[in-house]
């Protein structure tokens, strides 16, 4: 047995791989620029909602994200810090896109959770919060935008363990907040670090360094805010949870934190204290069992498939999180579910959509490789002799279905084409009725929102134009025995519709709720789910 080099040992422990998560609008994707900022990866951080002149965020590629100022897809992001290699998977915070972020959570080692300071938890974090306390990985809090007025500093506290049901532990306090805010108090060095602004955040921001014992702290902070604070530090070392690293791992405490993105305030703190927190790239689980992360073999599972991220080049990029041993461009690796040797082409680390091709990389490590259209969401590579698979992804049930028609029937092939990629991107689920073909396909969708992109990408990538037909049914159910029942023979009620996905999966519609438990209970042994798997 080949053994692991110290090399490829020391590489792996450098890794930290985190997804970011948070409700549309609390400053996620200005949170990760200022991590590039400092990871020296950007000069100067671009903002999401920016004028024509401004610079647009870097992980906000497409042209529809531009135009409306919010993420539609996941991106990653690669840069180096501190001897710390950090792979960041920044999540589009709009539910109607959490699709992409359920699948890229399942990526991550940790995640980042932010909050805006004067909303509290709001719904699309709660959704979200859910995913990661499935997996039981560590979340970490980032309050963000002090600079504005917010709420009381507890309330905020109180909110997210009693609607989220974690545990949290400030490791650092604000003082004041909007016109008021005077900076954060670190609870570990018993460190002040006072607000300056500048520029917007464009760069990095200089802090002034005092301690509770300095002369001119009254002065600086004025009395109220310095009596304040001396009551709520008093008030923390009484009452707050301790900081127990063991509960963090498991997922049931949460170290917060407190900070302003946009004038860059807070992250470099948040940042260090976040990578001596956070553990190098965690196992994975199996069909034979539990992966060491170690291990001298390499294997990594796609997560994620995007087409035409190169408007030059129509191409598809399958992203794989690496999970055990290193990769080598040079060596074949064996494609479970296609059954079969090949080599990886063209990988390449991303920087959202500025590529560089790579030799090789490590666990922990996201890659795009080039997909000529063999690779499916949950697939698994590894060495060749060392066959396994890591467990599916969930699919969730789409909410909102519509019928889909070309308006000109000449670009069948455009059309079929087009449609079909983009279903595999995991961003729509398209299914057919039974006894017709493609001509007749319906599109089912997590938010309504995805339709407008489906139409705009059809467009604006195949040159294809369609009208979509709303549909009134909003429940759909795989028929998790289908070996046991055939399915144009399932006593159904007036409103269901038999379909089929493109696996030839047998799927049920229905516009009811009560409708499902309705067919349940006429067709005894039948047995519907909510999930599927890819």
């Amino acid at each position: 047995m080949s053994q692991i080099t110290n090399e490829v040992k020391n590489q792996i422990k450098k890794r930290r791989t985190f997804a970011i998560i948070s409700h549309p609008d609390a400053g996620k994707t200005t949170l990760t620029e200022k991590f590039l900022l400092y990871g020296g990866a950007i000069n100067q951080a671009g903002s999401v909602k920016g004028k024509a002149t401004a610079k647009h965020a870097v992980s906000d590629w497409m042209e529809i994200e531009k135009e409306r100022g919010i993420s539609v897809t996941s991106s990653v992001l690669q840069f180096n810090y501190d001897g710390f290699c950090i792979n960041i998977l920044d999540t589009p915070g709009h539910q109607d896109f959490s699709e992409d972020t359920y699948r890229t959570l399942m990526a991550a080692d940790s995640a980042v959770m932010v909050i805006d300071a004067s909303k509290g938890v709001e719904a699309q974090t709660i959704k979200l919060f859910k995913v990661c306390v499935l997996r039981h990985i560590p979340i970490f809090t980032f309050i963000n935008k002090l600079d504005r007025e917010a709420q009381d500093p507890f309330d905020l506290m109180e909110d997210i363990e009693s609607v989220l049901v974690i545990h949290t532990c400030p490791i650092n306090w604000p003082i004041g907040s909007g016109k008021e805010f005077k900076g954060v108090y670190d609870r570990q060095t018993r460190h002040i670090h006072a607000f300056t602004e500048n520029n917007n955040g464009m760069k990095a921001a200089s802090d002034r360094d005092l301690t509770m014992d300095s002369p001119e702290l009254e002065q600086e902070l004025g009395s109220e805010l310095y009596e304040r604070l001396v009551d709520d530090i008093e008030l923390l070392d009484g009452a707050s949870d301790e900081l127990d690293m063991d509960l963090v791992s498991k997922g049931q405490l949460s170290p917060v934190f407190f900070g302003s993105a946009l004038n860059n305030f807070g992250i470099e703190l948040f940042l260090n204290y976040f990578l001596e927190m956070t553990s190098s790239p965690l196992p994975r689980m199996s069909d034979s069992g539990l992966i060491d992360t170690f291990s001298p073999d390499f294997s990594a599972f796609v997560f994620k498939i995007q087409a035409n991220m190169n408007k030059a080049h129509r191409d598809r990029i399958a992203f794989m999180r690496i999970c055990s041993g290193k990769f080598d461009a040079d060596k074949e690796v064996y494609h479970v579910q296609g059954k079969k040797k090949l080599r990886l082409s063209q990988p390449q680390q991303l920087m959202a959509q500025e590529r560089k091709v790579i030799s090789e990389a490590y666990a922990g490590d996201i890659i795009g490789v080039f997909d000529p259209g063999i690779f499916s969401i949950g697939d698994t590579v590894c060495a060749p002799g060392k066959k396994f698979a890591f467990e599916g992804i969930p699919t969730f049930a789409p909410e909102h279905f519509a019928k889909v028609r070309q308006v000109d029937t000449m670009k069948r092939k455009q059309f079929i084409k087009g449609i079909s990629q983009i279903a595999q991107e995991g961003a729509i689920q398209i299914f057919q009725e039974y006894n017709t073909g493609m001509e007749e396909i319906i599109v089912g969708v997590v938010g309504v929102l995805q339709f407008d992109v489906l139409k705009h990408r059809l467009l604006n990538e195949y040159g294809v134009e369609i009208r979509l037909e709303p549909m009134p049914h909003e429940y759909i159910r795989w028929i998790a025995n289908k070996e046991d029942f055939d399915t144009n023979k399932i006593i159904g009620t007036s409103d269901m519709k038999r379909i089929k996905d493109l696996k030839g999966n047998p799927l049920l519609l229905f516009v009811h709720e009560w409708a499902v438990q309705s067919v349940l209970d006429k067709n005894k042994g039948l047995e519907l789910s909510e999930f599927g798997r890819w």
